[in-house]
């Protein structure tokens, strides 16, 4: 077993216990995971002098996260991203969602599993949570069981594997939102961070973050300035899908996925009404999210790739997030 995995009480909610599990490798570099929205909690590993920090956004209590409106390191489902008119036809029938956002849905709403509670299993290395979410929840067809599985490697990679399955024909988009910043200190923005997104093109969006089905070409794959982008990227097959660098701490985050696409989020709209790991609320810029994913709105285009699941089909997806350091 390259790490342990240990448990504490965390909290209750509805009447489900809620638990933080940390998973530690031989390093001592770690994850804690919460099976309240499937969430990463915390990710703690070396800078480029051997001190180890939290590179990603979350907070100290189970409090945080219920009152949390920003999806921090949740687990985001059924359908992540947006969806135009929070409407979709699939077989000649309409489907109406939950509305959250200027007309539209976004991230499943109400119905979104970030805020649901997962039962769990612990097996050798791995932490899975499942999920069932019931036929008609937030419009959605199809009973649909969901499990995220976690894995912390010895060379501070965590492994995310989304697997579903549904007994009826349904659509599904699962992703993480994890708000990253690398130099793990206070009061300190991603700004100086250097992102490289492995895409040579992107979708066209309206105002309100619905694509419009065209594809534009980027114009070049080295992100300088990190504002306002909330925004999807149609990746290249081949290496990692995204490369963030803090060359003040030396730490690099490389990204990995199966999905096609990453939707980058620069956390224009962060804001929490709970302190956040490192004792203050968070606000804009604080953190940046790297969402891979299928396309938004994909079931309202055909030429997108496919969001459908088949009961007679596997949806397995996986992301990886990859931690390394840079002198």
């Amino acid at each position: 077993m390259s790490s342990s995995i240990s448990r504490k009480s965390w909290g209750n909610f509805k009447n489900k216990d809620i638990y933080l599990f940390k998973i530690e490798n031989k390093t001592g570099a770690f994850v804690e995971l919460t099976n309240y929205g499937a969430t990463v909690v915390s990710i703690v590993v070396p800078d480029k002098n051997n001190g180890l920090g939290n590179v990603i956004l979350g907070f100290p209590e189970l409090q945080g996260y219920l009152e949390d409106i920003c999806y921090v390191g949740s687990t985001v489902g059924r359908f992540a991203n947006r969806i135009a008119r929070a409407s979709f036809n699939l077989d000649g029938i309409d489907y109406q969602l939950e509305a959250n956002s200027n007309g539209n849905s976004n991230h499943s709403a109400s119905a979104g599993v970030n805020s649901k509670v997962f039962d769990y299993i612990v097996d050798d290395d791995r932490l899975i949570f499942k999920i069932l979410s019931r036929d008609g929840e937030g419009g959605f067809p199809g009973n649909l069981t969901l499990e995220v599985c976690y894995q912390w490697t010895s060379d501070n990679a965590l492994l995310i594997t989304y697997t579903a399955i549904t007994d009826r024909k349904t659509i599904v988009n699962i992703t993480n939102h994890c708000y990253f910043n690398l130099s793990a200190i206070a009061d300190r923005n991603f700004l100086n961070h250097r992102l490289k997104i492995n895409a040579k093109s992107m979708l066209e969006s309206a105002a309100d973050y619905i694509p419009t089905g065209r594809l534009v070409r980027t114009n070049g794959s080295e992100l300088n300035d990190l504002k306002g982008i909330n925004t999807y990227y149609v990746l290249d097959k081949n290496g990692a899908a995204a490369t963030l660098v803090d060359p003040e701490s030396g730490r690099v985050l490389d990204v990995y996925t199966s999905y096609p696409g990453l939707m980058l989020y620069t956390g224009d709209y962060l804001e929490s009404r709970c302190n956040g790991h490192l004792g203050e609320p968070y606000k804009p810029l604080d953190g940046i999210c790297l969402e891979c994913q299928f396309y938004p709105d994909s079931p309202n285009h055909p030429s997108f790739p496919s969001t459908i699941l088949e009961p007679d089909h596997l949806y397995q997806e996986s992301i990886t997030y990859k931690f390394s350091t840079q002198t």
